[in-house]
Protein backbone atom coordinates (compact mmCIF):
# COMPACT_ATOMS: atom_id res chain seq x y z
CA UNK A 1 0.00 0.00 0.00
CA UNK A 2 1.51 3.32 -0.94
CA UNK A 3 2.19 5.33 2.40
CA UNK A 4 -0.01 8.30 1.15
CA UNK A 5 -2.95 6.09 0.82
CA UNK A 6 -2.11 5.13 5.14
CA UNK A 7 -2.27 8.89 5.81
CA UNK A 8 -5.00 10.21 4.12
CA UNK A 9 -7.39 7.91 5.35
CA UNK A 10 -7.62 10.08 8.32
CA UNK A 11 -7.75 13.04 6.39
CA UNK A 12 -10.88 11.40 4.57
CA UNK A 13 -12.79 11.05 7.97
CA UNK A 14 -11.81 14.01 9.58
CA UNK A 15 -13.26 15.89 5.87
CA UNK A 16 -15.96 14.28 6.50
CA UNK A 17 -16.37 14.38 10.51
CA UNK A 18 -16.19 18.24 9.57
CA UNK A 19 -19.80 18.27 7.76
CA UNK A 20 -22.31 20.48 10.06
CA UNK A 21 -25.30 18.29 10.79
CA UNK A 22 -28.75 19.16 10.77
CA UNK A 23 -31.88 17.20 11.36
CA UNK A 24 -35.03 16.95 9.56
CA UNK A 25 -38.53 18.20 11.14
CA UNK A 26 -41.57 15.86 12.03
CA UNK A 27 -45.19 16.75 13.51
CA UNK A 28 -44.89 16.09 16.64
CA UNK A 29 -42.22 15.45 19.39
CA UNK A 30 -42.94 13.27 22.56
CA UNK A 31 -39.90 11.26 22.75
CA UNK A 32 -36.67 11.92 23.00
CA UNK A 33 -36.27 11.46 19.31
CA UNK A 34 -38.98 13.30 17.74
CA UNK A 35 -37.81 16.32 19.93
CA UNK A 36 -34.02 15.59 18.39
CA UNK A 37 -36.05 15.82 15.07
CA UNK A 38 -38.08 18.47 15.57
CA UNK A 39 -35.00 20.67 16.57
CA UNK A 40 -34.79 21.42 12.24
CA UNK A 41 -32.34 23.91 11.15
CA UNK A 42 -30.17 25.29 8.75
CA UNK A 43 -26.43 24.70 9.49
CA UNK A 44 -24.15 28.27 9.95
CA UNK A 45 -24.56 30.55 6.91
CA UNK A 46 -21.26 32.81 7.58
CA UNK A 47 -18.79 32.05 10.26
CA UNK A 48 -15.13 32.82 11.03
CA UNK A 49 -13.36 30.68 13.20
CA UNK A 50 -9.39 29.91 13.98
CA UNK A 51 -8.98 25.97 13.65
CA UNK A 52 -5.74 23.65 15.37
CA UNK A 53 -5.22 20.17 13.75
CA UNK A 54 -2.77 17.92 14.62
CA UNK A 55 -2.43 13.82 13.46
CA UNK A 56 0.25 11.48 14.70
CA UNK A 57 1.35 8.04 13.23
CA UNK A 58 2.98 5.97 16.24
CA UNK A 59 4.17 3.42 13.46
CA UNK A 60 6.05 5.41 11.36
CA UNK A 61 7.13 8.14 14.03
CA UNK A 62 5.07 11.32 11.98
CA UNK A 63 2.83 13.84 13.36
CA UNK A 64 2.27 17.43 12.61
CA UNK A 65 0.25 20.45 13.58
CA UNK A 66 -1.29 23.31 11.81
CA UNK A 67 -3.62 26.42 12.55
CA UNK A 68 -5.36 28.31 9.89
CA UNK A 69 -8.19 30.51 9.76
CA UNK A 70 -11.40 29.12 8.33
CA UNK A 71 -14.39 30.99 6.44
CA UNK A 72 -17.59 30.18 5.20
CA UNK A 73 -20.54 33.01 3.06
CA UNK A 74 -22.92 32.43 0.81
CA UNK A 75 -20.63 34.05 -1.85
CA UNK A 76 -17.47 32.58 -1.36
CA UNK A 77 -18.34 29.17 0.33
CA UNK A 78 -15.59 27.03 2.52
CA UNK A 79 -11.94 28.91 2.31
CA UNK A 80 -9.12 28.37 4.94
CA UNK A 81 -5.67 30.07 5.19
CA UNK A 82 -2.92 28.30 6.99
CA UNK A 83 -0.89 31.02 9.77
CA UNK A 84 1.50 28.45 11.40
CA UNK A 85 2.09 24.95 11.00
CA UNK A 86 4.83 22.21 12.22
CA UNK A 87 6.35 18.72 12.31
CA UNK A 88 6.14 16.33 9.32
CA UNK A 89 5.60 17.95 6.26
CA UNK A 90 4.32 15.25 4.25
CA UNK A 91 2.19 14.74 7.11
CA UNK A 92 0.67 18.84 6.74
CA UNK A 93 0.53 18.37 3.25
CA UNK A 94 -1.25 14.77 2.85
CA UNK A 95 -3.53 14.83 5.75
CA UNK A 96 -3.88 18.10 7.70
CA UNK A 97 -4.27 20.54 4.61
CA UNK A 98 -5.76 17.76 2.69
CA UNK A 99 -8.89 17.64 5.65
CA UNK A 100 -9.61 21.29 4.76
CA UNK A 101 -9.10 20.99 1.08
CA UNK A 102 -11.75 17.66 1.76
CA UNK A 103 -13.93 20.27 3.79
CA UNK A 104 -14.31 22.65 1.01
CA UNK A 105 -14.87 20.21 -2.28
CA UNK A 106 -17.93 18.49 0.09
CA UNK A 107 -19.56 22.20 0.10
CA UNK A 108 -18.77 23.43 -2.93
CA UNK A 109 -20.42 20.16 -3.83
CA UNK A 110 -23.27 20.37 -1.80
CA UNK A 111 -22.97 17.04 0.38
CA UNK A 112 -23.83 18.01 3.89
CA UNK A 113 -27.51 16.79 3.63
CA UNK A 114 -25.94 13.22 3.21
CA UNK A 115 -25.09 13.09 6.33
CA UNK A 116 -28.32 14.19 7.77
CA UNK A 117 -29.89 12.98 10.83
CA UNK A 118 -33.08 12.04 9.18
CA UNK A 119 -35.23 8.88 8.56
CA UNK A 120 -34.23 8.55 5.08
CA UNK A 121 -30.20 8.03 6.45
CA UNK A 122 -30.72 6.53 9.58
CA UNK A 123 -32.67 3.90 12.17
CA UNK A 124 -32.74 4.98 15.79
CA UNK A 125 -33.46 3.11 18.89
CA UNK A 126 -33.34 4.93 22.29
CA UNK A 127 -30.65 4.44 24.44
CA UNK A 128 -29.17 4.86 28.29
CA UNK A 129 -28.28 7.98 29.84
CA UNK A 130 -24.49 8.74 29.39
CA UNK A 131 -22.28 9.12 32.97
CA UNK A 132 -22.16 13.08 32.05
CA UNK A 133 -26.47 12.86 32.15
CA UNK A 134 -26.76 13.10 28.38
CA UNK A 135 -30.01 11.23 26.80
CA UNK A 136 -28.52 9.13 23.52
CA UNK A 137 -29.87 7.44 20.94
CA UNK A 138 -28.21 4.70 19.04
CA UNK A 139 -27.93 5.59 15.17
CA UNK A 140 -27.54 2.74 12.14
CA UNK A 141 -27.24 4.07 8.73
CA UNK A 142 -29.87 2.73 6.09
CA UNK A 143 -26.95 2.63 3.51
CA UNK A 144 -22.89 2.14 3.54
CA UNK A 145 -21.97 5.75 2.91
CA UNK A 146 -18.93 7.42 3.87
CA UNK A 147 -20.64 10.16 5.64
CA UNK A 148 -22.87 8.57 8.05
CA UNK A 149 -21.72 7.27 11.12
CA UNK A 150 -22.56 3.84 13.20
CA UNK A 151 -22.38 4.55 16.48
CA UNK A 152 -24.76 7.16 19.00
CA UNK A 153 -25.77 10.21 19.47
CA UNK A 154 -25.80 12.18 22.75
CA UNK A 155 -28.55 14.66 23.22
CA UNK A 156 -28.60 17.77 26.04
CA UNK A 157 -31.71 16.61 28.39
CA UNK A 158 -33.48 19.77 28.41
CA UNK A 159 -33.71 20.45 25.08
CA UNK A 160 -32.41 17.80 22.97
CA UNK A 161 -29.86 19.51 21.33
CA UNK A 162 -27.29 17.90 19.97
CA UNK A 163 -23.94 17.68 21.84
CA UNK A 164 -21.88 14.81 20.58
CA UNK A 165 -21.69 12.08 18.25
CA UNK A 166 -19.47 9.00 18.97
CA UNK A 167 -19.28 5.74 16.41
CA UNK A 168 -17.56 4.79 13.32
CA UNK A 169 -17.43 5.20 10.16
CA UNK A 170 -20.42 3.04 7.93
CA UNK A 171 -17.82 2.83 5.34
CA UNK A 172 -14.16 3.03 5.23
CA UNK A 173 -12.24 5.59 3.09
CA UNK A 174 -10.50 2.50 1.29
CA UNK A 175 -9.33 -1.23 0.99
CA UNK A 176 -6.16 -0.99 3.65
CA UNK A 177 -8.60 0.96 6.28
CA UNK A 178 -9.95 -1.59 8.64
CA UNK A 179 -12.50 1.21 10.57
CA UNK A 180 -12.42 4.95 10.94
CA UNK A 181 -13.71 5.78 14.75
CA UNK A 182 -15.47 9.30 15.12
CA UNK A 183 -16.01 11.68 18.09
CA UNK A 184 -17.29 15.05 17.33
CA UNK A 185 -18.77 17.45 20.33
CA UNK A 186 -21.04 20.71 19.55
CA UNK A 187 -22.40 23.62 21.56
CA UNK A 188 -24.33 26.18 20.50
CA UNK A 189 -23.26 30.11 19.88
CA UNK A 190 -24.73 33.00 18.85
CA UNK A 191 -28.38 30.59 18.44
CA UNK A 192 -26.38 28.29 16.32
CA UNK A 193 -25.39 24.37 17.38
CA UNK A 194 -21.68 24.64 15.94
CA UNK A 195 -18.66 21.72 15.83
CA UNK A 196 -16.20 22.70 18.49
CA UNK A 197 -14.05 19.41 18.59
CA UNK A 198 -13.54 16.18 16.22
CA UNK A 199 -11.14 13.56 16.57
CA UNK A 200 -10.67 10.75 14.45
CA UNK A 201 -9.14 7.41 14.54
CA UNK A 202 -8.26 5.18 11.64
CA UNK A 203 -7.10 2.07 12.32
CA UNK A 204 -4.99 0.57 8.67
CA UNK A 205 -3.40 -2.49 7.35
CA UNK A 206 0.84 -1.93 7.86
CA UNK A 207 0.09 1.60 9.34
CA UNK A 208 -1.25 0.76 12.35
CA UNK A 209 -3.22 3.40 14.28
CA UNK A 210 -3.48 7.10 12.97
CA UNK A 211 -5.11 9.63 14.93
CA UNK A 212 -6.66 13.16 14.02
CA UNK A 213 -7.75 15.97 15.96
CA UNK A 214 -9.87 19.33 15.22
CA UNK A 215 -10.48 22.34 17.35
CA UNK A 216 -12.87 25.17 16.48
CA UNK A 217 -12.35 28.69 18.41
CA UNK A 218 -15.26 30.98 16.69
CA UNK A 219 -14.67 34.59 16.07
CA UNK A 220 -17.73 35.42 13.71
CA UNK A 221 -21.12 33.72 13.44
CA UNK A 222 -23.64 34.72 11.47
CA UNK A 223 -22.59 38.20 11.47
CA UNK A 224 -22.19 38.38 15.27
CA UNK A 225 -18.97 38.65 16.96
CA UNK A 226 -18.91 35.50 19.98
CA UNK A 227 -14.94 35.84 20.42
CA UNK A 228 -11.52 36.64 19.97
CA UNK A 229 -9.66 33.47 19.05
CA UNK A 230 -5.99 34.95 18.43
CA UNK A 231 -3.16 32.13 16.71
CA UNK A 232 -0.13 31.06 18.26
CA UNK A 233 2.78 31.71 15.63
CA UNK A 234 5.95 30.30 16.12
CA UNK A 235 8.99 32.52 14.33
CA UNK A 236 10.42 29.17 13.38
CA UNK A 237 7.06 27.39 12.24
CA UNK A 238 6.75 27.37 8.18
CA UNK A 239 3.79 29.32 6.74
CA UNK A 240 1.29 28.31 4.13
CA UNK A 241 -2.49 29.30 2.79
CA UNK A 242 -4.60 29.11 -0.54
Amino acid sequence: MPRATRFLVVAVACAVASVQVYARAVQHNPSVLQRFLARAEEPPIEYRALRRLEADNPHFHQSAWMTAWTESDRVNGFRFTVVAEGGSSYVRSRVLRAALEGEQRIWANHEPQRASFSHENYTFDAGAASPDGLASLSVKPRRKDILLVEGAIFLQPSDCDLARIEGRLSKTPSFWTRRVDVVRRYERMAGVRVPVSIESTAHVLIAGRSTFKMTYEYETINGQHVGNPQPQVSSTAPHGGV
